[in-house]
């Protein structure tokens, strides 16, 4: 069975807005790492029209910094799942699916492969809920942003879900990667 890691980033006081962040080089090579291990990406419409056509865009330019282009040619080299009843078409490694994320991604955790990365904060209560995020990767940057989309909202979460700590990362920015197994 494979693993179902949620990776996110997200200020000190908990938003989730990848447009309130400037990750440093060290950041970003973090998260092209953790992407050696993962072979299929799990959006939900939001964050994958946020993440493309802008890193594919990188991708094929090479317009970033060194480390920006190496993690945007892993991020368009995986295969990509997006959630949404809305979009109409999408690139050639990305599959639409209309419903049902949890039985989605539980048909996928049976499969065959490496592991799956679930990058949708719109998704999480429901995926928690189902039993399917088996691991927490968050980056928390050192900014207070006082707006945008939280973590969990306020009552999303029918009870509370334990986590074991397994590995910290202190970046010279001041970043902190924590990276998280179920209990």
């Amino acid at each position: 069975m494979r693993t179902v890691t949620f990776t996110m980033n997200i200020s000190l006081d908990g938003y989730c807005d990848h447009t309130m962040f400037n990750p440093s080089e060290e950041v970003m090579e973090y998260f092209t790492a953790t992407l050696r291990e993962v072979d299929l990406l799990f959006f939900g419409r939001v964050m994958y029209q946020l993440m493309f056509p802008y890193w594919a865009d990188v991708a094929q330019n090479q317009s970033g910094t060194a480390a920006e282009n190496r993690f945007a040619e892993r991020l368009t080299a995986i295969d990509r799942v997006v959630m949404s009843r809305s979009l109409n078409s999408v690139d050639e490694k990305t599959r639409i699916v209309r419903s049902n994320p949890a039985e989605e991604l539980q048909k996928l955790k049976q499969q065959r492969g490496n592991k799956i990365s679930v990058d949708s904060v719109s998704l999480l209560p429901e995926l928690i809920q189902a039993g399917l995020i088996d691991e927490f990767q968050l980056v928390v940057h050192p900014v207070l942003v006082g707006q945008g989309r939280p973590l969990l909202n306020v009552g999303s979460l029918q009870e509370r879900f334990h986590l074991k700590l397994v590995d910290t990362i202190a970046f010279r920015s001041g970043s902190m990667a924590l990276h998280y197994l179920k209990q």
